[in-house]
């Protein structure tokens, strides 16, 4: 990750883009793959990047902020400053681990909402990285997650979708002014 790209990991006043809430139809809609990494891509993660920091999440999908691009940004240790996020660039996952687990999960477009997802713990991934350059990575725990979660945005698919407690679900919900009928259940 190059200085150029990465901003530093602090709050602004306002952030630069928007980030949209469940309910809102731009975040069911399939993102589309990003025919050419150049400057514009790197400043819409930069952006991105900004307004994860500032709203105190570990990864930001384009759908989010209202951009049609299969484009996440990561960062597991924002408090860490000499680690970089990371860019994904129309990630897609190779494999899956067979072994699962159950954790809680939280979203920036529906903040306050804390719930159980079960997810693959490992998976493989391959992405282009914010100069194009082909990426593959094999990643467990939180980092895993996180990138299943955010992959998740660029198939119109929210966290609350997977979860299968209904009466937590609704419970969580309705105590943090969400609709019940915006989420679609996972079969």
């Amino acid at each position: 990750m190059s200085a150029a790209v990465a901003p530093e990991k602090k709050k602004l006043k306002t952030p630069p883009l928007e980030i949209h809430y469940l309910g809102d139809r731009v975040l069911r809609s399939p993102a589309k793959r990003i025919a050419k990494v150049d400057d514009s891509v790197r400043q819409l993660a930069r952006e991105m990047l900004q307004t994860m920091y500032t709203s105190d999440g570990i990864g930001l999908a384009a759908p989010q902020v209202a951009t049609n691009k299969q484009l996440i940004v990561i960062d597991c240790e924002p408090d860490e400053p000499a680690n970089p996020p990371l860019i994904l660039i129309n990630p897609q996952i190779k494999s899956y681990s067979k072994e699962m687990c159950d954790a809680q999960e939280g979203c920036l477009s529906i903040p306050g909402v804390y719930l159980d997802v079960t997810r693959p713990k490992a998976i493989e991934v391959s992405f282009k990285d914010e100069y194009g350059r082909p990426r593959r990575l094999k990643v467990t725990e939180l980092l895993s997650r996180a990138i299943q979660h955010e992959m998740d945005h660029l198939s119109g698919v929210l966290f609350v979708d997977r979860v299968t407690n209904s009466l937590a679900l609704t419970d969580e919900l309705k105590k943090h002014n969400f609709s019940v009928s915006a989420v679609r259940p996972m079969v």
